[in-house]
């Protein structure tokens, strides 16, 4: 069938959620009581939340039948049985190890393989990946290639490491000191940016030689899968299922939050390939999370996550879903926003240092952002720049983070296109609106991952 040029959902509507329209005045009010942070914001004060696609998207109607079916035995229920066999199937990994979500399955796999001396390699580790290797003591490095962290370069694959800086790191630290080298699908703190299944295979050649764990982080594998049938040379007659199943295979491990990919409100995986290392992790697991076959779900979730792992490789939902999210991107690049280039997966991010240039870095022109969306549209997004990943120097000197962006995640099939235009909208108030030239302090953050729970202060 010829694409059209409107983006009709491939679904339609059973049921329907409120949603609470209130006015600036009020939300300046709200906001200044959550210390100027999104996060500490109720929901119910919210009109579009784009604060994350984890686990808010919405359930299809098999997945809520399924629900009815799931099977609640402690031990070798139905449902674990199903979802054991689907992701075995998609990961072609014998050790099967299901978790309360992703940060559960990062927790178990990296505190085992880190330690004090240890260093792991990335293309961009996200927040609670970083949070749980440096728990652990170990450090957590991005190896980006360099054009890739310009926002506006256009390049098919600009998630992907860079193979050359991976080489030379492990010759300067020597191979013993490298954990596990995590490639993550598609690159989140990067844009949303897909990895080539080359970048893969050659990630893969490089831990052979030196036998180091190679580790995919896929919560969003199935998106990745999207963009290397339609940019990556000998994919185009393959399916998106076989795509993810082929990059899958070249993992020693698959850690996934199946709150993105899995179609899911709650859930998450590590499978394996190493049965000495799954059964180390199975015992953390019964310690932390519950037993071997459930890992912290009801059945009913394991239920849900097996109908929506075989779901998400839809052909209609992921075409929907990659071109409503670039739907967004190319009408904000049109009013003249600065956003990452090209669109990727999940989300559109702005640089907000592009869109607010007299804000000084040191002031967050991310949380700027942030908040005029919040006060103008009762849009909720989160910021990606120095607060989530700046760090202090000796002197409590902020040394920021590469960029200073703004992430538009947009949740799956929840929002339609008119909640879509209306956001065009609010960024076309704020681009008319006169620029703010000054930002926010923080006034209190935590030890880690300070961008949940943190609290700000304007700056006159």
């Amino acid at each position: 069938m010829k694409e059209k040029r409107v983006l009709a959902e491939p679904f339609k509507i059973k049921m329907v959620e409120p949603l609470r329209i209130t006015t600036e005045v009020y939300r300046t009010k709200v906001l200044e009581s959550a210390g100027y942070n999104p996060f500490l914001i109720d929901a119910s004060d919210v009109f579009i939340d784009l604060l994350t696609d984890s686990g808010t998207g919405s359930m299809s109607d098999r997945q809520w039948a399924g629900i009815m079916m799931g099977d609640e035995s402690y031990a070798g229920a139905r449902s674990w049985k199903r979802l054991e066999q689907v992701v075995k199937n998609l990961t072609g990994m014998p050790y099967i190890i299901p978790t309360h979500q992703g940060r559960a399955a990062e927790r178990i796999l990296y505190g085992i393989l880190g330690g004090a001396d240890k260093v792991f390699l990335s293309n961009t580790h996200f927040d609670t990946t970083r949070a749980n290797i440096e728990f652990t003591g170990a450090q957590a490095l991005d190896l980006m290639p360099d054009d890739a962290l310009d926002p506006e370069i256009d390049l098919p694959f600009k998630g992907n490491i860079d193979i050359s800086k991976v080489n030379a790191k492990i010759s300067e630290l020597g191979k013993e000191r490298v954990a596990a080298i995590i490639i993550t699908v598609t690159n989140n703190s990067s844009g949303g940016q897909p990895v080539s299944m080359q970048n893969v295979k050659d990630l893969r050649k490089i831990c052979n030689k030196h036998g180091i764990p190679l580790v995919i982080d896929g919560c969003r594998i199935a998106e990745n899968s999207y963009f290397v049938k339609h940019r990556e040379s000998g994919y185009e007659n393959k399916t998106y299922f076989q795509i993810a199943k082929e990059m899958l295979s070249l993992g020693d491990a698959f850690i996934m939050s199946a709150k993105k990919d899995g179609l899911v409100n709650i859930g998450g995986l590590l499978t394996l390939k190493d049965e000495e290392l799954a059964l180390e992790c199975k015992n953390l697991l019964i310690i932390s999370e519950g037993f071997t076959t459930y890992g912290g779900l009801a059945g009913r979730d394991m239920e849900a996550m097996a109908i929506g792992l075989e779901e998400v490789f839809d052909e209609d939902y992921l075409s929907y879903r990659i071109r409503s999210t670039e739907y967004l991107g190319k009408h904000l690049k049109q009013l003249g926003i600065p956003v990452v280039w090209p669109i990727g997966g999940h989300a559109v991010y702005v640089d907000a240092k592009k869109l607010y240039p007299d804000v000084p870095v040191d002031q967050y022109p991310g949380q700027v952002l942030v908040c005029d969306l919040y006060t103008k549209g009762g849009v909720r997004s989160v910021e990606i720049g120095s607060v989530m990943f700046g760090k202090y120097d000796d002197h409590g000197i902020l040394i920021p983070a590469p960029n200073e962006l703004v992430r538009l995640a947009i949740p799956r099939r929840v929002y339609t296109q008119s909640h879509i235009d209306y956001l065009i909208e609010i960024f076309d108030d704020i681009i008319k609106d006169s620029r703010a030239t000054s930002g926010f302090k923080i006034i209190y953050e935590p030890p880690f991952l300070r961008h949940f729970t943190a609290r700000f202060g304007k700056i006159s």
